[in-house]
Order: C-alpha cells, then sequence, then structure tokens
C-alpha cells in the first residue's frame, strides 16, 4: 500500500486506476495519491473512490490490482467512482481451473511469534477452550424462555465459580423438516461440542422434531461429565430440575483450571460487517495477518461467508492444498451461486446498503476486501455448513454472509475467538469471544463500547509491524480471560440459516 501520513488518497495496488479518499474530498481539491497529485472534480466521501486517470466507457475499473466492475460511461480523471457509473461483470456458475501459485505452500514467514501463548482450558479430548463457561441450550424455541430462566437464576446462584452461565436459545426446532431439522441439529450439536463450554445442559420440550436423543446422537464428545439434558414435559418443576442440573455441571467444570498454550491451539473466526471503503485497506488485511500468525503455529483459521467471495474466489482457489480441496471449493461456490438463481435473486445483489454509502461499489470489490482476511494462508480444508473443523491451517466453512448466521456458523465449527472486522460498527457478538476491530479511527473513537481495537491507525502511519504485535497482544489478552465488548455488553446471540419450508 502506497502511504505517507500528508496523503489524502491510497492507490492500493500499483496497477490500480482508482484511489480511496481517506477524508470527505470537495469538488476542486487537490489530492496527494502518492508521488501523483492529481484534482478531484467531485465530492468524495470518506472511504470512497475517485479515478486516477481516465476509464473509458465498458473498461474495466481496478483496486486491490484485479478488476471490480467496468465502467457504464466514461469516467474522467478526477472523478467519484462509484454505482452511479460502475457496474458489476458477475453472472452465474463457472468453471474453475486449478491454477496454484508456486509459493502456495509456503506460508508469510515474517507472520510468526514463536514465543507467544495463552492460559486456555484443555479438554479432555484434547480441544481447547478459551472460556470454562456453562451453557443452557434450548432443543426449541417454546422452551427459550424457561431456559434463559434457568440461566439467568444459576448465573446468580453459583457466581464466581466459572467463567459464566449463559443461555443459548432460538426460534427453530420444531415443524422443520429434511435439511432445515439437520441444519438445526448440526449447529445445536456444535456447539454443545465447543470447547468454550465446561458443561452443557440441554433443555427440551419433548414434543419437538428435535428430539433430544437425535440431537445428542451427533454430538461427538460424549463425556458424560460436562452434558446434562431432560423434557420439561416429563419433569414436575422444569426450572429446579435445570438448577439441580446446573449445579453439578458447575460442581464439574469448576475443577478445571487454565494451563499455558500455544497459537496452535487457537482456532479463530474471521469475520466482516457493516465494512467501508476502508475495511480491505486496513482491518481485513490485519486480520489476514493474524490468519498467518496462527496457522504459521499450527493452529486454525475459518473464513466463510461465501457469497462474500464472488469475484475474489479464484484467488482462494488458487491457494487451495491440493485439487480436492479445489473441487470442494468450486462445489461449495458454484452450489451457493446456483442457490441464488434457484430463488430468483441475481448472484451480485450485494453489497449491503450500508457498505455502499460506506464507499463499497460492487461486490467484486467487496470479496477482493473481504478475502484479505485470509491472508496468505494455505486452504487446507473445505466444510459444508454445519461441519466442524478438523484440520490445521486455513478452512472455508460454507455459510452465507449474514453476520449472525455466519459467525454462529463458526463457532459451530469450532471457533474460540472471533476475530470481527467492522467500518460502520455493530454490537452484534457470539457465545465465544468476538473482537471487534474497527478499519477507521472515527467509529472506534465514537463507539469505544462496541469497539475492542482500532485498526485505523495504519492510515494514519502507524508501521503495520507495530499494528500487528498490538492486535497479537489483545487476542492474546481475551483468550487469557479480559472479556470483548460484546461480552461487557451481554451480546452472545446465536443464528440458524434457515432454507426450507416450515409446517
Amino acid at each position: 500500500m502506497r502511504r505517507d501520513q500528508t496523503q489524502q488518497g491510497i492507490q492500493v495496488h500499483f496497477s490500480d486506476n482508482v484511489a480511496v479518499a481517506l477524508g470527505d474530498l470537495s469538488s476542486g481539491v487537490q489530492v496527494a495519491v502518492g508521488k501523483q497529485s492529481l484534482r478531484v472534480v467531485d465530492q468524495v466521501p470518506m472511504g470512497h473512490k475517485f479515478a486516477l486517470a481516465d476509464i473509458s466507457k465498458g473498461a474495466a475499473a481496478v483496486k486491490y490490482g484485479s478488476p471490480f466492475g467496468e465502467a457504464t460511461t466514461t469516467i474522467g480523471q478526477g472523478q467519484h467512482v462509484h454505482s452511479h457509473n460502475i457496474s458489476t461483470t458477475l453472472a452465474g456458475t463457472e468453471s474453475y481451473l486449478y491454477e496454484p501459485t508456486d509459493d502456495r505452500d509456503k506460508r508469510n514467514a515474517s507472520h510468526t511469534y514463536p514465543d507467544r501463548s495463552f492460559a486456555g482450558y484443555r479438554r479432555s479430548c484434547g480441544r481447547v477452550g478459551t472460556r470454562n463457561e456453562i451453557w443452557v441450550l434450548s432443543t426449541v424455541g417454546c422452551v427459550s424462555r424457561t431456559t434463559d430462566r434457568i440461566a439467568r437464576i444459576a448465573a446468580d446462584r453459583f457466581s464466581g465459580r466459572v467463567d459464566g452461565i449463559y443461555s443459548i436459545i432460538h426460534p427453530f426446532g420444531c415443524s422443520q423438516l429434511g435439511d432445515d431439522l439437520q441444519d438445526t441439529q448440526s449447529i445445536l450439536a456444535g456447539l454443545i461440542n465447543h470447547p468454550n463450554a465446561g458443561g452443557v445442559l440441554v433443555v427440551g420440550l419433548g414434543c419437538e422434531s428435535n428430539q433430544i436423543t437425535a440431537l445428542l446422537a451427533r454430538v461427538a464428545d460424549k463425556d458424560s461429565g460436562r452434558i446434562r439434558y431432560f423434557n420439561a414435559q416429563t419433569v414436575e418443576d422444569e426450572l429446579e430440575t435445570g438448577l439441580a442440573a446446573v449445579a453439578e455441571l458447575v460442581e464439574y467444570a469448576g475443577r478445571e483450571s487454565r494451563s499455558r498454550c500455544s497459537l496452535a491451539d487457537l482456532t479463530v473466526g474471521l469475520k466482516c460487517g457493516g465494512s467501508d471503503g476502508f475495511s480491505g485497506l486496513s482491518a481485513n488485511p490485519l486480520v489476514g495477518r493474524m490468519c498467518d500468525a496462527v496457522t504459521n503455529a499450527g493452529g486454525r483459521a475459518i473464513l466463510t461467508e461465501i457469497p462474500e467471495m464472488f469475484g475474489a474466489e479464484q484467488v482462494l482457489m488458487n491457494r487451495c492444498l491440493n485439487q480436492t480441496v479445489h473441487g470442494r471449493l468450486v462445489e461449495v461456490v458454484n452450489n451457493f451461486k446456483q442457490y441464488f438463481i434457484d430463488h430468483g435473486q441475481p448472484i451480485y445483489e450485494n453489497p449491503s446498503p450500508g457498505n455502499i454509502e460506506g464507499g463499497i461499489t460492487t461486490l467484486e470489490e467487496k470479496s477482493l476486501g473481504a478475502t484479505q482476511k485470509g491472508g496468505t494462508a494455505v486452504v487446507t480444508d473445505v466444510l459444508r455448513y454445519g461441519e466442524r473443523v478438523a484440520k490445521a491451517g486455513l478452512t472455508i466453512l460454507e455459510a452465507p454472509g449474514n453476520d449472525s448466521v455466519s459467525s454462529t456458523a463458526m463457532v459451530a465449527a469450532g471457533a474460540t475467538v472471533l476475530l470481527f472486522t467492522t467500518g460502520r460498527g455493530t454490537p452484534l457478538g457470539c457465545p465465544v469471544p468476538t473482537i471487534k476491530i474497527s478499519s477507521n479511527s472515527k467509529i472506534a473513537a465514537r463507539k469505544p463500547h462496541w469497539i475492542d481495537f482500532d485498526a485505523g491507525t495504519v492510515l494514519q502511519g502507524e508501521a503495520t509491524e507495530n499494528v500487528d504485535k498490538r492486535l497479537l497482544e489483545k487476542i492474546v489478552s481475551v483468550a487469557d480471560g479480559e472479556p470483548a465488548c460484546n461480552e461487557r455488553n451481554e451480546e452472545r446471540e446465536i443464528a440458524i440459516w434457515k432454507r426450507g419450508v416450515t409446517l
């Protein structure tokens, strides 16, 4: 990236024909972009783009060194470049070649921190958690309120004996058929398995589609000490039954203690939401370097939001470990495109209104910025929705771009910390620590109760090496037990992807 402290515009890649405004630019102002100086002829909001040279009608607009759309009219140097004069070139499914780069099996050695470790909870199955909590989970929406009452009373009654007691509720589990029911069970089973839960109470109703026995059959960790369950219809007092079960779980989980663990024991989820024109310049590349740090150490990273790979998918495909992994990624990408087509929707119905206001013009541009969260890591595995991560390295997980659904999918897959970048801000949090990383300093200053880390300082000239070290220290501190903003704000939602019919 070309920048210095006096610049008002950034050219991300030397071949780009657009630059990004570091602040609101007035028409007629002279702007420095690297060694170039030019006059903008339109008002250009912060995070939006302007042309570095004339772009002919039908020619490609280029950012990150790749086309992100084509000009719908001739665009003059200094003109605002956005949705009024750029259109997407995305269409339908594609045939993809496996064209691995020569260095695909080499990780960025500069993003290696062999001395970094954290104090985690090493479970009997070998998995490592960053929290030792009790999760009270409902099988069906009908008992969500009951589940929540049990957790709230238990949290007060057993305060200080574990890292916390929380409910995990959702509206599904009844009147579901086929894949929808399977998806609900897969996600809930992943949460029951989660290493951040030292104990799990599963509360059912009794007559729902999502029967407890079928759900628990999907749970890989059969450690009877950390799981309790009952159906509310079969007990006299569901509240007292639940509190008694939680008391047993607190006794069991209370014997666990933190021990020294390496970055190889971390599983990080990589997420962006409420993105702006700076997300792909500051926060997402920063998270990409954290992905490299964890995977270089032998840890796991999860990247999802498949629709937000459209237009940049070939970059990830070329980093696949082998032809088999490449084939699975092609299948997941094309299946997702077909999912849009089957429902009569264009595959490019993205970015969101907030993204557009923040300066993102097309899905290709959003994808080119979003996929930077995966750093330079080799793609070692591809998972379908509801599956759990098993291999070190970067895993691509099938899930939509929706913040709640994709974040939940990564947690169910095994993420013990989420790195969540945002340019416009969101209070959203998941059952695991959700570290919010702002792409610009304005939102960090305005929403300090949402934002855990400001990546916007890199746009003001702070060396990336310093920013990297500061974020890594933040990740380690949170893994050690420091609460993230979402935890302090009690933002711990889940959302399950619903694709089928409801009875």
